[in-house]
Order: structure tokens, then C-alpha cells, then sequence
């Protein structure tokens, strides 16, 4: 896809990941719908990008409000014309022994962090197949390919949006649609894990968010993929989680995944 010209819709673009992943499309010639909850946030993300020479308007709209978010993909239409491509980014997690959760916790992390980017992308679909172009990234985690402990129902989401993606790339794979999916492990500076203020495993590391942001581009250039943005050993050990959970579990438990997770509860 030549990006000069084109709008992307940017969910969780008032905070973390989000505004990273704005600015660096903007920067390579495409504007931004700016989508979150926060208005505040979300100007101060419009603010940046209109600083560096950019186009970004925002978009207030509360993603758990699942029934609205046909209408809501209607009215950006008629707003601002084309989308061309849809990166659903923004997610919630929270840590805690399962047994203590809410039946609204565990509602209201499956509705941001899958049934959104769904209902998002059923919305947005139809338009896409007219207009022959379109493309949906979704951001998933490393999560989503070996659960977390502590944080099974965030795994659970962004499992889902793997497998989903996975599906969706094998059902248009002749038509002019893209379905991307990044998977990023710890992310410093900026996000829900830098938020927790815990020092990731020392062997797994952390990344930068800006590995995030230039991990869309490199999808949106390349088509559809999966791309892993981590900076230690993940790929030999979700391969061995393949041929073995048990000796994948126990390295998990050996780089500390569990014990920080717990850390995070009290965090």
C-alpha cells in the first residue's frame, strides 16, 4: 500500500502504544483518526502530530459500547470519507488470581480487547471489499501465544485475535484485503506493563514502543504477516512450547514470568 494520502483509525491512540503508532504513520504521509476513550489524552496526541506537520483529528468513543460500533464506523464514513486502514491497538488487563475476578472484569477485558477489534472490523469490512483496499492490523502480545499467569484472561484476548487474524488471512486471501497481527512482548517507556512499574525478566528484556510503531509500518508495507517485536530468546521457546508446555512452563516459571505477574497484583 502507497501510505501517501491515506486515513488510518488508530483505537487506543490517547496513551502508550497508541500515539507512537500515530505519529509514525503520519510521518509517512497518512492522517489519523485519533479513537479513545480519553478526549484529553486524545488531543494531546493531536496536538503532537499537528506539531510535526501532521493531520489527526480525534474521535471520543468508548469501545465497551459494542452495539454502537456500526454506527460509529458510519458516521467516520460519512465525516471524513475512506478509511484505508483499521489498527485496533487499544487493550486493558488486569492482574489477579483468577478466582477473584469479576464476572464484570472478565466482561469488560473481552469486550475491549476482542470484541471490539471484531465488531470494529465486521463494521468496516464491506467498505473495504467496495473501495478494493484495506487493511487491518490488530495488536495483539506475546500473550496471546503462551498464556500468562496471573493474567489469563488478557492472554485469552489476545489469543483470540491471533486465531481470528489467522482465519480472516486464509478466508480474504484473494481478495484486496490485508489482515496483520503484531505481537509484542514487554514494552518500556510507554504502556500498560512501564504503567505497572515492574522491572521485566532480565533474559526476555523489554522493547522500545517505537519497535511496535515501526512493526505496523513494516506490515502495512509488506501485506499480510504476523511479526513478534521482542528483544530476547521468544521464538526457540514458543516452538518449544510446541513440543513440550511442560518444559515451556518451566523456563517460563525459570526466566520469572509468574513471579513478576504476582508482583503486579500488588503493583
Amino acid at each position: 500500500m502507497d501510505l501517501k494520502g491515506k486515513t488510518a483509525i488508530v483505537t487506543g491512540a490517547s496513551r502508550g502504544i497508541g500515539p507512537y503508532i500515530a505519529k509514525t504513520l503520519v510521518e509517512n504521509g497518512m492522517s489519523i483518526i485519533a479513537v479513545a476513550r480519553s478526549a484529553e489524552g486524545l488531543q494531546s496526541t493531536q496536538a503532537e502530530i499537528e506539531n510535526i506537520g501532521g493531520t489527526c483529528v480525534v474521535e471520543p468513543f468508548d469501545l465497551s459500547n459494542i452495539n454502537s460500533i456500526e454506527t460509529f464506523i458510519n458516521e467516520i464514513y460519512q465525516k471524513h470519507g475512506p478509511i484505508h486502514v483499521l489498527v485496533n491497538n487499544a487493550g486493558v488487563e488486569q492482574y489477579q488470581h483468577f478466582d477473584m475476578l469479576s464476572q464484570e472484569d472478565i466482561t469488560s477485558i473481552l469486550k475491549t480487547n476482542l470484541r471490539a477489534p471484531l465488531e470494529l472490523s465486521r463494521s468496516i469490512l464491506p467498505k473495504f471489499i467496495e473501495q478494493k483496499s484495506g487493511h487491518i492490523i490488530n495488536i495483539s502480545s506475546l500473550a496471546g501465544k503462551k498464556g500468562v499467569a496471573y493474567n489469563s484472561i488478557y492472554s485469552a484476548s489476545k489469543a483470540g485475535l491471533l486465531m481470528w487474524a489467522d482465519g480472516m488471512r486464509q478466508e480474504y486471501k484473494d481478495s484486496p484485503i490485508d489482515i496483520s497481527v503484531i505481537c509484542p512482548g514487554f514494552i518500556s517507556e510507554a504502556g500498560m506493563f512501564y504503567d505497572g512499574h515492574v522491572d521485566p525478566p532480565l533474559l526476555l528484556g523489554s522493547s522500545h514502543p517505537q519497535k511496535v510503531a515501526n512493526a505496523v509500518l513494516k506490515a502495512l508495507k509488506k501485506g499480510s504477516c504476523e511479526l513478534i517485536v521482542n528483544s530476547g530468546p521468544i521464538r526457540p521457546l514458543l516452538a518449544l512450547g510446541q513440543i513440550s508446555w511442560k518444559l515451556a512452563d518451566k523456563i517460563v516459571r525459570w526466566f520469572g514470568v509468574p513471579a513478576l505477574s504476582r508482583k503486579r497484583i500488588s503493583a
